[in-house]
């Protein structure tokens, strides 16, 4: 298989012991991830799950947080010459009551356990590890005085279980025995209160396992037992090995063998699921060997096979296509719609890692943005995971919006978790009032039917959140402190808001309203309802709603811009200097992920969103994806910088981190600019590939747009990209110029390209047929038929 090919060339290579943990390799199915650790005198190998939490909540205050209403009139009341509404003790105090809950250090993704395998390092040495990420297999070498022996390890495709064996340096026989202990370590960092691992250590089969408890709460832990959860990690090790236990808990001394195989498996869910029946646990763990180990590995090649044949690129860059397929690869690792959506770190954790911030999902981007590369990738069914969690939120947030500001729809959080949710984890005001994120959430819902064309997904999975958004949308554009005189002028506003990651709720509300990532995300929220309303014939029955988004589209405001030394600009905010230093880049929000603005755009407007890229000051950590895209999307992404960039942000472990940039914002010159890289393996990065893909292919107005930001001396080719309109698409790039385009058509819609050529050559259905096309960069139109294959090409050709 070609692109299977194509990604066995971007292996992962690290020479050496890799000891730390943004070192070691990354392994993983969607639910279970592992990271494969050397030390010079051990392999350790740490295993996370992406539905493994501390699901502990606090849920405190619920009663003092009050109503939107009572504390916006309130805040209305505090003087507007405050520097800051900190200034004011009762807001003061406010702030800390409602961020208290979110103080607490969980919930958070509960780190499994590490299975240690020893050597003696005066006989054995670490050379190195390769990870080849076309099938997840990584192979450790080892120098011994007889030669080199490759520890082959991989994490099953199908379940939770990571497999592993000892050969020779070509594969072709097991090699002896070379470890002489094996350990399972609890996380050093579980939490002391939770109740104490339940360990095993069974010498007869030559197993090890613990079960740790993760109840609900502490303080009423026999009430809330049925709402507990538990996870067990067990490993059993070859017959061949003699073994013996040394009085040590959880670990095996063990002795010569002719080969060395283990089976490690992860088992989570309710107590009663993962039970305590320790003996029955160890030996339904099947005794490993050699021939379990290549049946595994087959069986996970055939899930690595077709997730491979979805897409693939040749390109003439070595590094965007290395970058293109190992984020792809990490992306398969970290989820899958049969597992909880992955938050900020994914599957990976160990000790504190991969606990700031909680490890949760933050809804102004950090959690919308790894999905991006589903679609064009043609890896939609990845978005399963991410509407699962709307699903699993839509409760909670219909309650806030009904209970806290009294209207209809649903007002989904700034934060969130994977566990049970009475009331919104983060109700502090300078945050939890962006309301962007309600639009935001809903957003990617809709870019699954555009580029599939899935009615069914439409109308069970897509359409009721995104109502309920809408619904939240124009409830809160319609109220009185929204529009009238005060204002001077006849527009709805969105008021109050606050921009992400700047501002916070200001004095006087100076800051905090018609923020242009709102307004944006709105005007596609309404769109998105209006044509799924079409889609799915539903037009009279959603009257009333549709009818109150026309009336308030008819009088939206209007983008805020400023003048800059590039001429006019977006802004984040009425009044702003476009000289401010963002973190999210609001600026370009109408390019990327507004979608109002792009190369379709007249000049004009055109103009002003180049200028506001090319003017676009960030202090870094939340743009590696999301600026580069927009640049993409405008035609004007420098891939030479962009390459710099990923190069400053890569680790040791192929994956990219988010680091700083620039001081100026909320970053001083004192502050480490690689502060966010020991907190966990940064999940938003792997979109990276959608950055790539929107230089290849870009289809988000409805019309197909091949090699728009392409350099015109590199070659590239690209298979099976998704587009809107529920169309695969193949084509090659050469000498400047498009050669060949073959596109399949899913649904069956019209198919609508920005012509390559003056002249084109059309083969489908068995016919061939020239074109009267239109010039060259104009639009192509042609019906289709579900299922059709059709091949484009410069007539004469």
């Amino acid at each position: 298989m070609v692109n299977r090919e194509r990604a066995r060339k971007h292996a992962i290579v690290f020479k050496g012991p890799a000891a730390n943990f943004f070192e070691g390799a990354l392994l993983g199915n969607g639910g279970l991830g592992a990271v494969v650790t050397t030390r010079p005198d051990a392999v350790v190998i740490h295993f996370g799950h992406n539905n493994v939490w501390d699901i502990r909540i606090a849920e405190e205050h619920k009663e003092e947080i009050g109503t939107f209403g009572e504390l916006f009139a309130r805040i209305k009341e505090i003087p507007e010459h405050y520097a800051s509404l900190s200034d004011e003790p009762w807001y003061r105090d406010y702030v800390t009551m409602t961020g208290a809950n979110y103080a607490k250090p969980y919930p958070r993704p509960m780190p499994c356990g590490s299975l240690l395998l020893g050597f003696d390092r005066r006989e054995i040495e670490v050379l190195g590890h390769r990870l080849s990420v076309d099938n997840g297999l990584c192979e450790i070498d080892f120098l011994t005085h007889t030669g080199i022996a490759t520890l082959q390890l991989f994490v099953d495709q199908r379940g939770d279980e990571l497999l592993a064996t000892l050969r020779n340096e070509d594969g072709s026989a097991p090699h002896a025995n070379l470890f002489n202990r094996v350990k399972l370590i609890p996380d050093p960092e579980t939490p002391a209160e939770l109740p104490s691992p339940e360990e095993t250590v069974d010498a007869a089969i030559r197993g090890l396992s613990f079960r740790q408890k993760l109840p609900r709460s502490l303080e009423a832990a026999e009430d809330m037992e049925d709402k507990s959860r538990a996870f067990r990690l067990s490993a059993r090790f070859s017959s061949d090995v003699e073994a013996w236990t040394d009085g040590k808990q959880l670990e095996l001394a063990l002795g010569a063998g002719e080969s060395f195989d283990v089976r490690v498996r992860l088992e989570e869910g309710t107590l009663k699921e993962v039970g305590d029946d320790v003996g029955d646990r160890l030996l339904r763990l099947s005794d490993p060997d050699f021939g379990a180990f290549r049946e595994s590995l087959a069986a996970s090649d055939v899930v690595w096979d077709s997730y491979w044949s979805r897409s693939g690129v040749e390109l003439e860059d070595e590094l965007l296509e290395e970058t293109w397929y190992r984020n792809l690869y990490f992306f398969q690792c970290s989820v899958k719609a049969e597992a909880d959506c992955p938050g900020l770190f994914a599957n990976w954790s160990y000790g504190k890692i991969g606990a700031e911030w909680h490890g949760d999902y933050h809804m102004n981007y950090n959690t919308q943005q790894p999905f991006w590369v589903a679609f064009s990738s043609n890896h939609a069914d990845k978005l399963l995971a991410y509407a699962n969690m709307v699903d699993h939120v839509l409760p909670v947030s219909r309650k806030w919006a009904r209970e806290y500001y009294g209207l209809r729809g649903a007002y989904f959080p700034h934060s969130a978790y994977p566990v049970e949710m009475d009331i919104m984890p983060y109700p502090v005001p300078h945050w939890g009032w962006e309301v962007c994120e309600t639009p935001w959430t809903v957003q990617s819902l809709w870019w699954h039917y555009l580029y599939t064309m899935d009615r069914v997904f439409l109308e069970e999975r897509a359409f009721t959140p995104i109502k309920e958004a809408a619904l939240f949308m124009a409830d809160y554009m319609l109220r009185p402190e929204a529009s009238g005189e005060a204002w001077g002028d006849d527009r709805f506003h969105i008021f109050p808001t606050v921009v992400p990651e700047l501002y916070e709720l200001t004095p006087g509300f100076r800051r905090n309203y018609d923020c242009i990532v709102d307004l944006t995300l709105t005007r596609f929220l309404f769109r998105a309802f209006g044509e799924a309303c079409s889609a799915l014939g539903r037009e009279a029955e959603e009257g009333e709603l549709l009818g109150l988004i026309g009336e308030i589209l008819e009088r939206f405001p209007d983008n805020p811009t400023a003048e800059s030394r590039r001429g006019t600009v977006f802004v984040s905010v009425p009044g702003e200097n476009p000289e401010v230093v963002y973190n999210v880049p609001n600026g370009v929000a109408t390019v990327f992920p507004g979608e109002e603005h792009g190369l379709h755009s007249p000049p004009e407007l055109y103009e002003i969103a180049v200028n506001s890229y090319l003017n676009h000051r960030n202090e870094g950590g939340n743009e590696l994806v999301f600026l580069n895209l927009a640049g993409a999307r405008l035609g004007k992404l420098d891939l030479e910088r962009f390459k710099r960039q990923i190069r400053y942000c890569l680790l040791p472990n192929g994956t990219c981190t988010d680091k700083l940039l620039e001081s100026g914002g909320r970053y001083s010159d004192t502050t480490p600019f690689d502060y966010m890289q020991p907190m966990g393996i940064w999940f938003e990065n792997f979109a990276l590939p959608a950055v790539i893909n929107e230089c290849l292919l870009q289809s988000y107005n409805g019309i197909m747009r091949l090699f728009p930001n392409w350099p015109s001396e590199k070659g590239a080719a690209f298979r099976t990209l998704r587009a809107v309109g529920g169309f695969l698409v193949s084509a090659s790039f050469e000498g400047g110029t498009v050669r060949e385009v073959e596109i399949i058509s899913e649904a069956g819609s019209v198919l609508r390209v920005y012509s390559p050529w003056q002249a084109v050559l059309l083969v489908h259905e068995g016919r061939r047929e020239e074109l009267l096309a239109p010039p060259a960069g104009e639009v192509l139109e042609i019906a289709t038929s579900p299922g059709e294959r059709l091949r484009l090409s410069p007539a004469g050709s």
